[in-house]
């Protein structure tokens, strides 16, 4: 009998969309990147990306998991015109335990006609890593392939030092959870501030994760951080979707315009 793992690790049923992150400058925008976000299969009960990688670290299947969804990721990516950037979430446990996860990403990206130069791996730390040495050499051979590292929910979760300190990330992801409120809550500018301090001296960038109203758009522009990524400025897309909206449109700048914040209420956004 096929479990509900099983299921998952089917092809063809973990469902890849895309959300894109702009630089923002005033009232205009253009793409910098897009990330790959992961759903389950469709009429299950891990068809939410939150309710998905719990069951899976539940069940310890992050390196199954994490190698199909990368093969889903990339298969969908490689539609898209005009090569764009490309972040890929990864446990840091999987860098950590399966040796072989570096070196199958690069082939499964070439054999898609995607280099790795283009690909920028984001960490996501749900427990603190117990094999630093398996995380430094994944890290070591990622950049020696191209690819650009990242450090996911920075500021909730399981975040800490030890993880910058030991992976030197080339960008710095904010939670949304420090980002939301932030024209309202002076603490909440105080920790921003601290992150972008951080990311400056270690030569990072940050961007900002969960954006849904202008006032924080604002708030976060004034403090020099302009990567964006966010219901207000694009929900997440389909490779289809994506192609049709014309976002990926070479050069293209835009204005910013909000996307009606009742079709994706506060809450839903799942950074995975």
């Amino acid at each position: 009998m096929l479990t509900l793992l099983d299921t998952i690790l089917e092809p063809g049923s973990l469902v890849p969309v895309f959300q894109p992150i702009f630089k923002v400058h005033g009232q205009e925008r253009e793409l910098h990147s897009l990330e790959c976000l992961m759903r389950g299969p469709k009429g299950t009960s891990v068809e939410r990306a939150d309710i998905l990688f719990a069951y899976v670290r539940l069940k310890r299947g992050e390196i199954a998991v994490d190698r199909a969804c990368m093969s889903a990721a990339l298969r969908a990516a490689a539609r898209l015109p005009h090569q764009p950037r490309i972040s890929v979430n990864v446990h840091a446990s999987t860098l950590g335990r399966d040796s072989g996860f570096v070196k199958y990403l690069k082939n499964l990206a070439e054999s898609s006609g995607i280099t790795p130069e283009r690909l920028t791996v984001e960490l996501i730390e749900h427990a603190p890593f117990w094999d630093a040495a398996g995380i430094w050499r994944a890290i070591d051979e990622l950049r020696s392939f191209g690819m650009r590292l990242a450090v996911d929910d920075v500021g909730a979760g399981q975040y800490n030092y030890n993880m910058i300190l030991d992976c030197c990330p080339d960008t710095l992801k904010v939670d949304a959870y420090v980002v939301r409120g932030c024209h309202s809550d002076l603490h909440r500018v105080a920790v921003l501030e601290s992150i972008s301090s951080l990311a400056q001296k270690f030569g990072a960038q940050v961007v900002a994760e969960g954006i849904e109203e202008p006032a924080d758009l604002e708030v976060l522009l004034g403090l020099g951080i302009h990567l964006i990524q966010g219901y207000m400025l694009s929900r997440p897309l389909s490779a289809q979707a994506l192609i049709e909206s014309g976002v990926l449109w070479k050069n293209r700048v835009a204005a910013v315009t909000q996307v009606p914040v009742t079709e994706t209420p506060s809450g839903t956004q799942i950074a995975r």
